[in-house]
């Protein structure tokens, strides 16, 4: 029996003035049917038709600042970061859950896509590997005309640039869908101060290494975990006992306790972006100066503006323009 006779009607407005009293920051809504015809990786799509054949028609992008006090903080592997950082991720889960219920009392069948879920079937026996995620979020963001792609393909915000969190709720609810910002909001490698500030020099043209800022983005992550447990396996009974004492032992059990440093970490492009109406604000004074900046990241963002000036645009541009928008 449909169930069309049981759902009342609700629009757009409805949804996001529900996210916000929810306490989403940002809300945008995407047509997810331009997402399956677009996957950002056409080689290994990872699209809303993959998880839902019934309740995927929209996808509800929900957004949560990060904190400006903890970004105030230079240090990139601090762990009042990944706290506060935790913190807002389960405010966000709880805020897509809460959205989800509201959306089924409307007749409406939903479910949430969170920022840390992969599939694990996709696992193939290596800790380092990177894996996608079932959906990528920042590129549902911009399909839902909540920002660009920056230079490290992360999403910026006209409001709060790359500092927010993303949750996605998917729903077949027949509502209108936002338009897409075509123009891009970074200034590419002109600005730079993503790459000039990123510790683990994983930013490319457009691009990024995504297997090592993996090992930034979740310091104590799975792949942490592994090779710990690998290490003190293979040492003397002796140091087993010590090892089972030490700092890295103290950071797993935190981390597992609560998340902080396996599911937050480094966020150094974020928080030295200027693309935002909150940097100078509230954040741009602690942030000026970059220690991580040295001759040769400057080299090579020079080389970068070189080529851009021919018009010669790398294939990784190529690839993600839709997302990442024209320059003016």
């Amino acid at each position: 029996m449909a169930i069309s006779v049981f759902q009342e009607q609700i629009t757009a407005e409805d949804i996001k003035a529900k996210s916000r009293d929810l306490g989403a920051d940002l809300v945008g809504i995407a047509d997810s049917a331009e997402i399956n015809a677009n996957p950002p990786n056409p080689d290994d799509p990872c699209v809303p038709s993959d998880i839902s054949d019934y309740d995927a028609d929209r996808i509800i992008i929900l957004a949560k600042r990060l904190s400006a006090g903890v970004t105030r903080i230079p240090k990139w592997n601090e762990r009042h970061k990944y706290y506060n950082d935790e913190l807002t991720m389960t405010t966000l889960e709880e805020i897509g859950l809460e959205l989800v219920l509201w959306l089924e009392t409307k007749g409406y069948p939903a479910l949430i896509v969170p920022p840390t879920h992969v599939d694990p079937w996709r696992y193939q026996g290596d800790p380092d590997e990177h894996m996608r995620p079932l959906l990528s979020l920042d590129h549902c963001a911009v399909e839902a005309g909540m920002g660009t792609l920056g230079l490290n393909l992360q999403l910026l915000t006209p409001e709060y640039g790359p500092r927010v969190m993303l949750a996605g709720v998917l729903c077949s609810a027949p509502i209108e869908v936002d338009r897409r910002i075509e123009t891009a909001l970074c200034k590419g490698p002109e600005c730079g101060r993503c790459l000039r500030a990123c510790p683990g020099d994983v930013i490319r043209h457009w691009d990024r290494d995504w297997a090592t800022c993996d090992k930034f983005r979740a310091p104590h992550g799975f792949h942490h975990l592994t090779d710990f447990m690998d290490r003190m396996l293979d040492a003397e009974p002796a140091k087993q006992k010590s090892m089972l004492r030490s700092e890295d032992t103290f950071d797993l059990w935190q981390s597992i306790l609560r998340g902080a440093g396996a599911i937050t970490g480094c966020r150094r492009c974020q928080d030295v972006c200027p693309v935002g109406a909150d940097y100078d604000r509230l954040i741009g004074d602690a942030l000026e100066e970059i220690p991580e900046d040295n001759a040769e990241k400057q080299a090579r963002l020079a080389d970068f503006c070189t080529v851009e000036a021919t018009g010669e645009m790398p294939e990784s541009y190529a690839t993600q323009k839709r997302w990442i928008g024209t320059f003016l």
